[in-house]
């Protein structure tokens, strides 16, 4: 066997490592294109409704619903964690809606006790959905943790962010969402 025959292989699995490793990397997220923004799917198949009674997107028409899908054993949703908790006590009186999406990347995740008891340790107080089989995932299409998606006063997915950083973009988003005027009731 000559060097030649070990190096070539080694070369394309590092290649391949290295476009696997690029094309699994999040977008950067932001305002969503005007030709793809979509209405937000409702929540589904939720095992359990932490902090609040079961929530219905289509009932909170009117608002602005800031959706995270986080896990509480990742690092990365841990660190973006103290921003969602400041923006649900800062913008919570003024019509935003925070709803984080448990959704468990180990199977020890999928206790509900766990989730309850991570809540409480860290000190959650806004709506929290345990998403054990992924169905609210699936229907975001989502792909991260953590991952943030804000809807709009008419139920439409507007902006998006993946991963942690661009507080303040997200936050400027938040604040200009609910300065729009709340939609018309339809037959008005």
């Amino acid at each position: 066997m000559n060097i030649r025959s070990i190096a070539l292989p080694l070369t394309v699995a590092a290649a391949a490592s290295v476009a696997a490793l690029t094309f699994a990397a999040p977008g950067a997220g932001g305002d969503v294109p005007t030709g793809e923004i979509r209405q937000a799917p409702a929540f589904q198949n939720i095992d359990t409704w932490i902090n609040s009674p079961p929530l219905k997107l289509d009932e909170l028409r009117g608002k602005v619903v800031l959706v995270e899908f986080w896990t509480y054993t990742c690092i990365n949703c841990l660190n973006h964690l103290p921003y969602v908790k400041e923006w649900h006590e800062k913008y919570k009186d003024q019509g935003l809606v925070v709803v984080g999406v448990h959704t468990p990347e180990f199977a020890f995740e999928k206790s509900t006790k766990n989730v309850q008891d991570a809540v409480k340790r860290l000190q959650i107080k806004h709506a929290v959905a345990q998403d054990n089989s992924y169905a609210t995932w699936k229907a975001f299409n989502n792909q991260y943790w953590p991952a943030v998606y804000l809807i709009d006063k008419q139920g439409k997915i507007v902006y998006s962010h993946f991963g942690e950083g661009r507080y303040g973009e997200t936050e400027k988003k938040i604040q200009a969402l609910l300065a729009q005027p709340a939609p018309v009731p339809s037959g008005s």
